[in-house]
């Protein structure tokens, strides 16, 4: 089976290559005629091309930095006072693209009595995966990692560096490339890009992954997807994370594994207020093993 596939491969692929060629043909025969047009009738000479990116900060970029850092600094206390529904989804995926295995565990932020911030287990139904298992790395890193919030003092773990100003979506932001300057033993960090409204200062969205990947001698193999994590204006002028989504592919030793990950943070509340952002269902089942 393994053979016939890998023929059915190849012969897909010289298929598509003929058609790309012929494409390519087409296209070049085209251009000339294309510039022809565009010279009778385009802009002008000498017409400057519009950029795609904003103007430079007004601030130095070091400012910006420290800005936005105290303002992650004042974000972390201030999501530490809410309580939020998570609902944590990853799957494995066939040739196909379709499911074929899936973990899921719906969960509460809460507080007890005393004030104590703790999270129960609401929904957990048996998990189906067979080809991966979840560790405990990446238990922290759905705490910590994929709602990255880069205070003041992580700051100092972190090499940033700036990119552009750009704008996404709606909002105009800057954004930073980050990544950790040194990887110690048994600590979690994020590495990608963080873009930071340039009014607020806060981080709006992230795209990247947990590092380390953990490749042991004896064949011990833990690795980690790609994601990004987008926030919304909650209350006043934070920003919270609402929703992460991972469609990546895990590369082991023995195989790639296709997997797609959602997690959605929902129902924030303070003090009695409710700010809801989506629904979630709450049944009451025992938690299972913490398995993928």
């Amino acid at each position: 089976m393994a053979n016939i596939q890998t023929q059915c491969a190849a012969s897909k692929q010289r298929r598509t290559a003929i058609l790309l060629l012929t494409c390519l043909i087409a296209v070049c025969a085209f251009l000339p005629l294309a510039a022809r047009q565009q010279g009778s009738t385009g802009p002008s000479a000498g017409a400057a091309p519009q950029s795609a990116t904003l103007g430079p900060p007004t601030m130095p970029i070091d400012e910006i930095v420290q800005k936005f850092a105290a303002r992650e600094a004042e974000f972390k206390t201030e999501r530490d006072n809410f309580t939020y529904t998570q609902t944590f989804t990853i799957q494995t995926l066939d040739t196909s693209g379709r499911p074929d295995g899936e973990y899921t565990m719906t969960s509460e932020i809460v507080f007890t009595p005393s004030g104590k911030r703790f999270e129960r287990v609401t929904n957990a139904p048996a998990p189906t995966l067979e080809r991966i298992s979840l560790s405990q790395q990446d238990l922290d890193d759905l705490e910590h990692v994929q709602p990255f919030v880069l205070t003041t003092t992580e700051l100092p773990k972190y090499n940033i560096k700036y990119v552009d100003h750009e704008q996404l979506d709606e909002l105009t932001t800057y954004a930073f490339d980050v990544a950790p300057k040194t990887l110690e033993k048994n600590q979690r960090y994020f590495q990608g890009r963080v873009w930071v409204e340039d009014k607020d200062f806060e981080i709006v969205k992230t795209d990247g992954k947990a590092v380390p990947d953990i490749r042991k001698k004896g064949g011990e193999e833990n690795v980690f997807p790609r994601f990004e994590t987008f926030r919304e204006n909650v209350e006043g002028h934070f920003w919270f994370p609402t929703y992460t989504r991972s469609n990546d592919i895990l590369r082991f030793s023995s195989g790639d594994i296709p997997i797609r990950m959602v997690v959605k943070y929902e129902n924030y509340k303070r003090f009695g207020v409710t700010i809801k952002i989506g629904a979630a269902k709450e049944t009451q089942t025992p938690s299972p093993d913490q398995k993928k």
